[in-house]
């Protein structure tokens, strides 16, 4: 996937959140603005205040590799180029989204911190950067909403499945690609296949 309008280094940035959310099952829209969000590059490394480093294009927090290190993941890994460090991103991503409390985006903004004063900053940032990369995949790949009832059968390459989402007060609200907090997420999968 190559567009003449976006930068290589901006290219393998989306190629890689793409591939990363696919494996994780988790929305690639939420990938690609923490992607955008961090804004790394390979082998670049930022000491944070608590000690830890934010490593790579993902700035991945060395604080998450003692969980990793039985597998002998290393800091090394995390900086080098490549989706790699994607794919690290998008497990943690993955653990939070699945594990955390709070909505949908207060656990995905817990990647950043689950300091709230930092979270709630993050959080409102991500949003909006997310429903920017879900507008710009739903102009780039065959989609259809799984979720309403009489959708086509279709064998797209890329589905794109809609799940509702709750704002913090828990209350449902609408789809609207324009409005953060009506925002539904996007969760690729390839072949039909989560």
């Amino acid at each position: 996937m190559t567009t003449p309008e976006i930068p290589p280094q901006i290219q393998e940035r989306i190629v890689c959140s793409i591939s990363a959310a696919v494996k994780y099952q988790i929305p690639a829209n939420i990938v690609l603005a923490v992607a955008e969000k961090e804004a790394g590059k390979p082998g670049q490394w930022v000491r944070n205040s608590n000690g830890t480093h934010d490593v790579g294009s993902m700035q991945f927090n060395t604080a998450y590799l003692g969980d990793l290190a039985r597998y002998g993941i290393t800091a090394n890994d995390v900086a080098a180029s490549g989706c790699y460090s994607f794919d690290l991103a998008a497990w943690r991503l993955r653990k939070h989204i699945r594990n955390d409390k709070g909505d949908l985006w207060t656990r995905a903004a817990n990647y950043h911190s689950r300091t709230y004063r930092y979270n709630i900053v993050y959080r409102a940032d991500l949003m909006a950067k997310a429903v920017k990369w879900a507008d710009w995949l739903d102009a780039r790949f065959v989609t259809y909403d799984v979720t309403k009832s009489g959708t086509p059968d279709l064998k797209p390459a890329v589905t794109v499945a809609t799940e509702p989402v709750a704002t913090p007060i828990q209350q449902p609200v609408k789809t609207a690609s324009s409005n953060t907090s009506g925002y539904v997420p996007r969760k690729l999968s390839i072949n039909g296949k989560p």
